[in-house]
């Protein structure tokens, strides 16, 4: 009887440690940023129509799409605060994107990596196919960054957390 339950512990917990995923440094394409993700995005290029370079996209795990938008701007803002503008309005226009139909409100006031020269926005989103969403933005000034994930299933919040607040932006 006690092995039957050891051998039943043991092979639960060996099944919990193949399935966990771990959380891997990634590379933002060749923008000097990074991030902190469960699957490997690959990044398209483009540009805003202010010659910004866009850095874009997005990979699914465990019916989870997670996504990353890197923007290093070319017309700097004056400070933190007009910084913080351009991020809400990028994250206005994304609403529009993607078709989302609900919206928690944003949540300001938060430090990427505590850093006092950063802002971030965060917010809970629902797009017209009744997905989930979770999304934060991130400024310093010289990048805008929208991190987001979503899924029709309720959300993992301790691991999407780790995703959106993995952002890095170059020293």
């Amino acid at each position: 009887m006690f092995s039957r339950t050891l051998l039943l512990l043991f092979s639960s917990i060996l099944s919990i440690s193949l399935t966990a995923q771990s959380i891997k440094k990634m590379p933002v394409a060749k923008s000097g940023c990074s991030y902190y993700g469960f699957c490997d995005i690959s990044f398209e290029t483009s540009y805003s129509q202010d010659s910004s370079i866009v850095y874009a996209g997005e990979c699914v795990r465990d019916s989870i799409s997670w996504g990353l938008i890197c923007v290093k701007l070319v017309s700097l803002p004056t400070g933190l605060e007009q910084a913080e503008e351009i991020l809400t309005a990028y994250l206005n226009y994304l609403k529009t994107s993607f078709s989302i139909q609900k919206a928690a409100g944003y949540g300001k006031g938060h430090r990427l990596n505590k850093n006092e020269n950063t802002r971030g926005i965060l917010d809970y989103w629902e797009d017209a196919e009744k997905n989930s969403w979770k999304v934060k933005g991130w400024t310093d000034g010289k990048y805008v960054a929208v991190l987001y994930a979503f899924s029709k299933k309720e959300l993992p919040e301790n691991k999407v957390n780790l995703f959106l607040d993995g952002f890095r932006m170059p020293e």
